[in-house]
């Protein structure tokens, strides 16, 4: 049977993906691979990791380091970032709602088919905001009442897979499955698995000071 397996940000990280995916013995061509953004930036191998991803037919979305990536690095191969360009911000499954960093509280399946600029930028960044969706001035340290992580507004039927939020680590809620470990900070690189309900974690990139 198809799985899809949905892999927390790897950032670069593609020897800790290349072990994760030995993990879960993901199936090319069979199994569905489902990044929820950030796919380059901080860590070592950002090519490599894009051509392993190419390779695997992955789907992913886009994450605040992916769209920067994009416009910064003008000179990268020009297939990887025709590839990247074209994925999208949000991806709408049957039982499951991609994307990045969050989700407005007022946001409806319409809208998430035709973001604005300023609505992407919060799709890719937002971790707190309160009722109304509006976002504190800085996240950390946490910012108190009224704002609460964006997931505590959410009411959507769709389970949302999302990332971008290594501080807060694994998050697993009726509602939605957090999966930023912090891979690239020494952390750990996440998988959930969803027609296993099951989470596979290695050990993130190691490197020396």
């Amino acid at each position: 049977m198809a799985r899809r397996i949905f892999v927390g940000d790897i950032q670069g990280c593609r020897e800790p993906l290349e072990r994760l995916l030995t993990a879960v013995a993901f199936a090319p061509g069979v199994d569905r691979l489902l990044p929820v953004g950030d796919l380059v930036n901080k860590g070592p191998d950002s090519p490599g990791t894009l051509d392993l991803l190419m390779q695997l037919q992955a789907e992913p979305v886009l994450g605040n380091h992916d769209l920067h990536w994009l416009q910064k690095r003008k000179d990268a191969a020009p297939r990887q970032r025709e590839w990247l360009a074209a994925q999208p911000v949000v991806r709408l499954l049957d039982d499951i709602l991609m994307v990045h960093a969050g989700l407005h509280p007022l946001w409806d399946d319409a809208k998430l088919l035709s973001l604005t600029p300023a609505e992407v930028h919060y799709a890719v960044n937002v971790r707190y905001c309160d009722a109304n969706g509006h976002q504190p001035h800085d996240d950390w340290p946490p910012p108190g009442p009224p704002f609460r992580p964006w997931d505590d507004f959410y009411t959507g039927r769709r389970r949302v897979l999302f990332g971008h939020w290594a501080r807060r680590g694994l998050v697993v809620r009726p509602q939605c499955i957090g999966l930023d470990t912090g891979c690239v900070y020494g952390g750990k690189l996440s998988a959930w698995i969803a027609e296993e309900d099951r989470i596979v974690q290695v050990d993130g990139w190691h490197h020396d000071p």
